[in-house]
């Protein structure tokens, strides 16, 4: 980039580099991270499991949520895609990680489930997310954007959620797991300490131009449940007017 400063998306990616590469585990450069994160399968990490999330379940049964199109961000292993694909959506599901893309392939061909996969970053995947989205949903990606790119992030979601569309998250609970630093506090240390946590009142303030359906804790599911659930997240299901 030129040193000289002229756009918002420059300031940007200024701001990117005041993190150290190591924290740098969302935008491009991330992948290498991620990949070294997913190429041991058997290592014992929650959501490796096969399980969609029981809160997106809950969403698609209690909220009656219709099938449309569907955008799975941070899809890692693909547990939530092929939930949502086998509730009748066309999904797209994009992920940094090769090697996480490459398993959720995988996981789609022996289910049969037909999913578009796209490996990349989702804030410079413009053409290929066009929208519009019935249902975005995000699994553990939010929480490890540092907080200018809260801004792209809300940007992603005014360019790609439909009218009368749903946005739903789970991100790390303040309390339970994740980094209780300030935004100013983070840039000092220039670490984003393996991921932010939040509050209700924090979410609810970034995400005020939607309107919000609810928002709880995960339930904490068993081990012999057909869901995922850890109590150390938020999740939330929030709505775009139409």
């Amino acid at each position: 980039m030129d040193r000289n400063v002229r756009t918002v998306d420059d300031v940007l990616k200024l701001m990117d580099g005041l993190f150290a590469p190591a924290a740098d585990r969302w935008t491009s450069g991330g992948a290498d991270w991620w990949d070294d994160f997913y190429t041991d399968r058997s290592r014992p990490v929650p959501f490796f499991v096969a399980k969609p999330d029981e809160n997106l379940a809950a969403y698609l049964t209690r909220h009656r949520l219709a099938p449309g199109r569907a955008l799975d961000l941070g899809c890692g292993p693909g547990r939530n895609a092929l939930h949502l694909a086998a509730a009748g959506f066309q999904v797209d599901a994009v992920d940094l990680s090769p090697a996480a893309v490459g398993w959720a392939r995988e996981r789609a061909r022996e289910a049969g489930a037909d999913i578009r996969f796209l490996q990349g970053d989702a804030f410079a995947l413009t053409a290929e997310l066009g929208g519009p989205y019935d249902l975005i949903y995000d699994s553990g990606c939010f929480h490890h954007l540092p907080p200018h790119r809260r801004i792209s992030y809300l940007a992603l979601l005014e360019r790609t959620l439909a009218p009368g569309g749903h946005f739903a998250l789970a991100c790390f609970a303040a309390g339970g797991m994740g980094s209780e630093l300030s935004d100013a506090e983070l840039y000092r240390s220039s670490e984003l300490h393996g991921g932010l946590a939040y509050t209700p009142e924090s979410l609810r303030r970034i995400f005020s131009g939607l309107t919000e359906v609810e928002l709880r804790r995960m339930h904490d599911e068993p081990d012999d449940s057909p869901y995922f659930g850890e109590p150390f997240l938020w999740t939330a299901l929030f709505r775009r007017d139409a």
